[in-house]
């Protein structure tokens, strides 16, 4: 599929990730890193948290480039209404994975699109079951460094996905960007457009 736009884009995001996944628009976009203190933002539910620290970041992005598209986003793993953060130590990722083996956890992502004119947001849920691991299985995963830039410890993309029995929802929510759920918003608020082309006989 061909989509064409003539807004200039930036992602709001430093993730490999989410680059990677917007690259498939195959269209123009700049990266610009969103320097902002996420636990400023004070947390009532998960699908508000999440929204807001999507926001914060796209919105400090746009005060720097006002006439930019600017896509902000943020992933939370919850587990019984607990948010569980992108662990800063060894002891934490442990106790994170040894949390959810064997369990069902939501990960939320929210998207904010902030253009000069308009915000628009939301969010995506998907449900994810862990198979029961062992400590052993939890301590060599850690060992290997993944966990410790990914919300609740583990990348779906990488060899988190060894823990992974089952998903219900959006895989890519999971990886940190809805891109169906993106596409269509953007389309529908005429920030992209859908290049049509003749179908060969």
């Amino acid at each position: 599929m061909n989509f064409q736009t003539t807004a200039s884009f930036i992602l709001a995001s430093q993730s490999p990730r989410r680059r990677e996944l917007f690259a498939q628009l195959h269209i123009p976009f700049d990266v610009q890193s969103a320097d902002v203190e996420e636990t400023s933002v004070a947390f009532q539910t998960a699908p508000q948290y999440v929204q807001d620290v999507a926001l914060l970041k796209a919105q400090a992005v746009s005060a720097k480039h006002p006439d930019a598209v600017v896509i902000g986003s943020d992933t939370i793993v919850v587990y019984h209404d607990q948010l569980l953060h992108k662990p800063k130590t060894t002891n934490e990722a442990v106790q994170h994975l040894q949390k959810l083996r064997g369990k069902t956890h939501e990960v939320l992502t929210a998207v904010a699109i902030v253009t000069a004119q308009n915000t628009y947001s939301f969010v995506e849920t998907t449900s994810v079951t862990f198979r029961m691991v062992s400590d052993a299985f939890i301590e060599a995963y850690v060992a290997t460094g993944d966990p410790f830039d990914k919300a609740g410890g583990y990348g779906i993309q990488t060899d988190g996905v060894f823990f992974v029995e089952k998903i219900d929802g959006d895989y890519l929510t999971v990886v940190g960007l809805p891109l169906s759920r993106l596409t269509d918003e953007l389309l529908q608020h005429n920030l992209l457009q859908l290049e049509t082309q003749e179908v060969q006989a």
